[in-house]
């Protein structure tokens, strides 16, 4: 049974102007190869530049698995990234074939209106974890939602007031909270109620009454040990981010060409918000230190003319946050090329991204 929602949005507005306004909603359509497809519902809400919402990855309305959604979309390029956050709720029928959704997918997306009112996301799929291609990504925003949650009234009422910040932020945390089947027991018989039938029959035990004891009770205790000395604790300063950077191990992630006139790195947290702090290495020289990673890109710019043949950037993590390891979404622009790459950094290893000129 669908339930349609109103989008006073899509009446207001019939061509791609206010991007801000378009991109909560509802949007349908599939991910993954050719082959073997998945259908995938999507609801999005913009906070800022953040984006919340939920995705349903399913073959029916009994078959699917929901995940809490977290994002960011770039006004300027169009640009759309999302990924599952937490799976939420799942119901599958025994076959484990006809299960969607098993892996967690990060979705890269242009957002484009090709025509009228018709609005599209566009673009590819990876695995969130190995970062492996998952396929292609075609979405088209709708006015009809399949399953409904609590992401439902915000887009019905985004334009009326729902866009309120602290609104979002409240039912974000909501939909954080996996839903848990509920567990269903019989009450307790009252005083002097009957069993409806024999399944129903409870056995009542009676407690013995404890008489109390009048007779006076001795208790032996033992004399107090002496109090220890109180010694001062040796408190060791934490190593500096050079000593952090030269102990650690560099792990490649991924090569970059060096070409064009400026490479333009964006930095988010690829995960759940929790207070990861990165410092970023030029060619063994701190050039970046106390970058706060958030869901808002951090954003670094290198003149190509000012590098090497051969650079290496390193970032390391100045801590784990409270849900280690350290990771970072990392967006790359270099001659109007976009590159995208997973880093992770732990206490033992850097992650490092290496930009090599092309010759001539």
């Amino acid at each position: 049974m669908k339930t349609k929602i109103s989008f006073s949005l899509l009446l207001l507005i019939s061509v791609c102007g206010t991007h801000a306004q378009m991109i909560t909603g509802v949007w349908k359509g599939k991910v993954g190869n050719s082959i073997k497809p998945m259908k995938l519902e999507l609801k999005l809400v913009q906070r800022g530049d953040s984006l919340f919402g939920t995705s349903y990855y399913f073959t029916s309305a009994t078959n699917y698995r929901r995940y809490s959604v977290k994002g960011y979309f770039n006004q300027q390029t169009n640009e759309v990234v999302w990924w599952d956050d937490e799976l939420m709720e799942e119901k599958t029928p025994g076959v484990r074939v006809l299960s969607p959704g098993e892996i967690p997918l990060l979705m890269e997306a242009d957002f484009n209106c090709p025509g009228g009112s018709k609005m599209m996301l566009d673009g590819k799929a990876v695995s969130k974890d190995e970062n492996k291609s998952k396929g292609d990504l075609r979405l088209e925003k709708t006015d009809q939602t399949q399953f409904a949650d609590e992401w439902n009234w915000v887009i019905e009422n985004y334009t009326a007031g729902a866009n309120d910040p602290e609104i979002i932020d409240s039912i974000a945390q909501l939909s954080n909270k996996p839903v848990r089947e509920p567990v269903v027991t019989s009450p307790p018989l009252l005083v002097n109620q009957e069993p409806t039938n024999k399944e129903e029959q409870t056995v009542i035990k009676e407690e013995p009454v404890l008489k109390k004891d009048t007779a006076s009770v001795i208790v032996k205790t033992e004399p107090l040990p002496a109090p220890k000395k109180e010694t001062t604790p040796v408190i060791k300063n934490p190593p500096a981010i050079q000593e952090k950077f030269v102990q650690r191990k560099k792990i490649l992630t991924t090569e970059l060409p060096l070409e064009g006139d400026t490479v333009e790195i964006h930095f988010y947290d690829n995960a759940e918000i929790d207070g990861d702090s990165i410092s970023l290495f030029m060619n063994n020289r701190l050039v970046f230190e106390h970058v706060r990673l958030s869901d808002k890109p951090y954003i670094v710019k290198f003149s190509v003319k000012d590098l090497s043949e051969t650079n290496e950037l390193v970032m390391v993590a100045e801590n784990l946050g409270s849900i280690p390891p350290n990771t970072s979404y990392m967006i790359a622009y270099i001659n109007n090329q976009r590159y995208t790459a997973n880093l992770e950094s732990t206490e033992g290893s850097s992650a490092m991204i290496r930009f090599i000129r092309k010759k001539e």
